[in-house]
């Protein structure tokens, strides 16, 4: 899976087996996702012709499913929970008739672990339920906007069979949807300022809860090389499964996990500017634009 932003459109891309109650919805296979900030041109009796003519600018095909919201797309939050990743934007125009609250409340889950389609199903539900229970926690008497879309979406071989709270997927579906819809709406309405869209992790060091990341305030920086670039700390490629870069070690629990503490591919400055101009590059192509392999801070300091 990548996702990247592009003016007033987030685009997640990958090869998915997703559900969608948004435009262009259903249940089947898509390469893109879309989540678009529209103003007042939106043409309500057509909704999918800007989606299309966004897909067709971008040389994307019409396999995709799309999402319209009034929301900033600079008010978006990502959150990131072990294999699940959270989009959400949100904004409560309907049924709050507060002027100036423009938007709707737009979830994209994705699942880096796969899912049977009734596990996809299942985690509209959890999303929605997580969405709901956040707004009565921020003391509203409704548990949705009457615009509100939600997609699931996964990648690779089925392994989760259900997505309700009580499963390892649905979980975390809950989590984060609960977690980021009281934030992007806390950005929406003007209560945490941002200038580009807010990343989450969960983390369970010192105790489990959520940070958010940023460059800025990093408490590990340089955790490579001096001057690195840090626009990719959650790597879009993981795991690459390149022995250059990497290697497989064992887990906690028993299996395998890609370790690639050491990769300083993407913190590379050439390598993260290509990536941005270029959000689909592959693996070998940016290995070509790299000037050369980086020593870590850490193998500088034992040296």
């Amino acid at each position: 899976m990548r996702y990247f932003f592009r003016g007033k459109t987030l685009f997640i891309r990958g090869d998915f087996r997703a559900a969608s109650t948004g435009v262009n919805g259903g249940l089947r296979r898509v390469t893109t996702i879309i989540n678009h900030t529209v103003g007042g041109e939106l043409d309500h009796a057509d909704p999918i012709r800007p989606l299309d003519e966004i897909a067709a600018g971008m040389g994307f095909s019409r396999d995709f499913f799309g999402l319209l919201t009034a929301v900033d797309i600079r008010h978006s939050c990502i959150l990131h929970y072990d294999f699940i990743t959270l989009f959400v934007t949100a904004g409560v125009t309907n049924p709050n008739p507060a002027p100036g609250t423009p938007g709707t409340i737009n979830l994209v889950i994705h699942s880096g672990e796969g899912l049977t389609d009734g596990a996809l199903l299942e985690g509209l539900t959890t999303a929605t339920m997580a969405k709901a229970d956040a707004l009565r926690a921020l003391g509203h008497s409704f548990s949705g906007t009457t615009t509100d879309a939600v997609v699931s979406a996964c990648e690779g071989p089925a392994c989760h069979e259900y997505a309700g709270t009580a499963t390892e997927a649905g979980s975390r579906i809950y989590q984060a949807a609960f977690h980021g819809v009281r934030e992007a709406l806390a950005r929406h309405e003007g209560r945490v300022e941002r200038k580009t869209p807010s990343m989450f992790v969960f983390s369970r060091y010192g105790g489990d809860h959520w940070v958010e990341w940023t460059p800025e305030d990093c408490p590990y920086y340089p955790c490579h090389f001096e001057g690195q670039r840090c626009d990719y700390c959650y790597c879009p490629l993981y795991p690459c499964q390149d022995e250059e870069l990497g290697q497989w070690v064992e887990s906690r629990n028993g299996g395998k996990v890609w370790n690639c503490a050491r990769c300083t591919l993407l913190h590379e400055p050439e390598v993260a500017g290509y990536l941005k101009a270029h959000p689909e590059a592959g693996l070998r192509e940016l290995k070509r634009v790299s000037p050369g392999k980086r020593v870590t801070s850490r193998e500088s300091r034992a040296r």
